[in-house]
């Protein structure tokens, strides 16, 4: 990326402000990567934790799977989930707070002893499919979060700060010059000014 400046004070001046708001910048978005870094690391090992979970509870139901086919799935299903937002390191993720479940009535004495087992394990499992969903939502957004900052950090680094520092070296050493060649043709004007005294005298 090429700095487009101009040689003068003015474009001098704009540029050492650019250059400031950059390097003030770029530790606080380190910091912000490092972070968002350790956060997908942690949401990485959860969502791994609730599909062993899952899987745990899939095979549960498995063992059951005979006994499922007198079960009655219209006897529960998921009426609301609450949600919240998070924010972590600037970003802003979705938060499971509570899965709300709809149990429709049954009779005690005309359904299987185990139907009360059955819901539980239906509620847990859908608990946990839920659960896991979040996090891989909470995971994907955060990954992509951690990818610009990491994105911006390099552009700050690599980029943009080497970038006008070597464009104020280079207007420098324009005005440097240029300051050089005014005293010398003064030097020279001055001379000859003393020649023609000379002359004349």
């Amino acid at each position: 990326m090429a700095i487009k400046f101009q040689y003068n004070k003015t474009s001098l001046q704009q540029l050492e402000k650019q250059l400031k708001v950059r390097v003030r910048t770029l530790p606080i978005i380190k910091n912000k990567e490092s972070a968002l870094r350790m956060e997908v690391k942690r949401c990485k090992t959860e969502a791994a934790e609730l599909e062993e979970r899952l899987e745990k509870q899939i095979q549960a139901y498995e063992a059951m799977f005979a006994l499922w086919n007198e079960f009655d799935a219209s006897l529960i299903k998921v009426s609301d989930v609450h949600l919240g937002i998070k924010k972590i390191a600037g970003v802003r993720v979705p938060l499971l707070e509570n899965v709300d479940f709809d149990i429709r009535p049954y009779s005690l004495f005309n359904s299987p002893k185990w139907y009360s087992d059955g819901i539980h394990l239906l509620k847990g499992l859908a608990q946990t499919a839920i659960e896991r969903e979040f996090m891989l939502a909470k995971l994907n957004l955060l990954e992509h979060a951690r990818k610009k900052t990491t994105q911006k950090v390099n552009l700050f680094e690599k980029v943009q700060i080497p970038g006008y520092q070597d464009a104020l070296r280079k207007i420098k050493r324009f005005m440097e010059d240029e300051e050089n060649l005014s005293k010398s043709s003064q030097k020279i004007l001055k001379s000859i000014q003393e020649k023609r005294k000379e002359a004349e005298a």
